[in-house]
């Protein structure tokens, strides 16, 4: 019998062993990256934050994704447990979309997460390859910029060599596990995250105000949530720490215009 228990998880980028088999909970926005990275752990399902869907769906876009892998998954109502923490989503979450292969187990809308969490245990595992998706990884050096712009729909692919850099994430702007060194792994110049639908969505921003580090979100019905470029090109900044604020940033600025001031890129 597969262990009814759920496999916690804060942030879907740190899935280990003892994800194989297993349901997750994690805390995660329910994009296609993330999924992806449920799909590679070998989970046998997964229960994903909607991050407050957001543009074109995105938060939730990994949900139909899993359901040609014949993976069963669901998301949680933000509204319902903040994005990045686990334990609240099992204690408190409730569904807000189920894929087909979850629907077929019984799992709807309104259900808590606990409940869904139990009845995915009895999930078929999908079979067959992961399909492989490319490295969400890119780094511009636009002419003039006095540093390099590193584009990453995860912040888990950030560099050491991306310190001093402007960052521009698909990640939602959480700070997720309750632990101040998961803000961000470098000290970026900049870093731009999503606002995962606001609330919760926001709380790296005073963390990295700390360090010195300028940091904004962008709506999450502006941008599409996991995707880097989207940020840069599509995003309209909602939140903003201090330390942004003294490149001009602030609510309602287009993500690019802020961008642009902090590579010193000339217009």
């Amino acid at each position: 019998m597969p262990e009814s228990r759920p496999v916690l998880a804060d942030s879907v980028t740190r899935l280990g062993d003892s994800a194989v088999g297993r349901v997750i909970v994690t805390g995660s926005h329910g994009g296609v990256y993330a999924a992806y990275l449920a799909r590679r752990a070998h989970c046998r399902a997964a229960i994903f934050n909607d991050a407050g869907v957001g543009l074109d769906d995105a938060g939730i876009g990994g949900l139909k994704w899993l359901e040609v892998q014949g993976m069963a998954a669901a998301a949680v109502d933000f509204a319902s447990a903040d994005i990045g923490n686990a334990a609240q989503m099992f204690t408190k979450g409730r569904l807000s979309h189920v894929n087909a292969t979850a629907r077929k187990l019984g799992l709807m809308p309104g259900m808590s997460c606990e409940a869904a969490a139990v009845m995915l245990s009895a999930a078929d595992m999908p079979q067959g390859p992961c399909p492989d998706i490319r490295e969400g990884r890119k780094v511009l050096m636009p002419p003039g910029a006095a540093c390099r712009l590193i584009l990453v729909d995860s912040a888990g692919l950030i560099r050491p060599e991306d310190s001093g850099q402007v960052i521009v994430t698909g990640s939602h702007g959480a700070l997720f596990g309750g632990d101040a060194a998961n803000a961000l792994k470098v000290d970026a110049m900049l870093a731009l995250f999503n606002d995962a639908g606001g609330g919760g969505g926001t709380t790296r921003l005073p963390v990295l105000d700390a360090r010195g580090i300028a940091a904004v979100t962008v709506a999450a019905m502006s941008a599409r949530i996991g995707d880097a470029r989207s940020t840069y090109q599509d995003g309209i900044i909602s939140a903003t720490n201090a330390t942004a604020r003294r490149f001009g940033a602030k609510i309602g600025l287009p993500a690019r215009h802020l961008i642009r001031t902090a590579l010193a890129v000339p217009d």
